[in-house]
């Protein structure tokens, strides 16, 4: 018989759960089990552990990150207006004569420090912007903060939670997913401040507890 998939809100509302949390105890087992939600299909899920896991990244299936894609055209634009802005001030604005002869684009080696300055700025920016950009930061909330045993994954505890906006999700099929591999705890998360559902294991996958 499957767990119910909704609960009534503090308003009395029907409420859709959020996601599915799994615990497990050592980053090997953590690690399989985002292979296993890879292989299976799953796009909207995460890993959370207390320190970064070597090889997680493959096994999640995640690409490269698009940050170059941002970083590297605003580097070349800082580039770009640190020689025009030069050009301007010394040949066109206040030209200058250095040596008996005007200032030129020719005199790049005078230009380099600006240059690089301006590039690394620019750059930084666009790394800081974009990481938050990519990472659809500041989020101040999330349902998997409702978890009371989510607190343990900045201790000890390595955690894997799938997001009921993947197009795979199904409570029950999604559960027994993650039962099979053998997790410490699964919990079904709601998107509310009232904390999850613990689930029992289903008959054919156990495991969880």
């Amino acid at each position: 018989m499957s767990e119910p998939t909704e609960k009534k809100s503090a308003a009395g509302f029907e409420e859709a759960p959020a996601l599915l949390l799994a615990e497990f105890d050592t980053p090997g087992q953590c690690l399989h089990a985002a292979e296993a939600l890879r292989d299976a299909g799953y796009k909207e899920f995460d890993t959370h552990t207390p320190f970064p896991v070597h090889g997680m990244d493959a096994a999640m299936g995640l690409p490269d990150s698009k940050l170059g894609w941002i970083v590297f055209p605003i580097g070349l634009t800082g580039t770009t207006l640190a020689v025009s802005m030069m050009h301007w001030m010394n040949n066109i604005d206040y030209p200058l004569i250095i040596g008996g002869k005007p200032a030129s684009l020719a005199s790049i080696p005078s230009m380099v420090p600006i240059m690089f300055e301006l590039t690394v700025l620019l750059s930084a920016f666009a790394t800081v912007f974009g990481m938050f950009h990519l990472n659809r930061l500041p989020r101040h909330h999330h349902p998997v903060f409702n978890s009371e045993r989510f607190a343990s994954f900045s201790n000890d505890k390595f955690f894997v939670s799938v997001e009921s906006t993947d197009p795979k999700w199904h409570v029950d099929r999604t559960r027994k997913l993650l039962e099979g591999l053998h997790p410490t705890h699964v919990e079904l998360v709601y998107d509310d401040d009232e904390g999850g559902e613990d689930l029992e294991p289903a008959p054919e996958a156990g495991g969880a507890h």
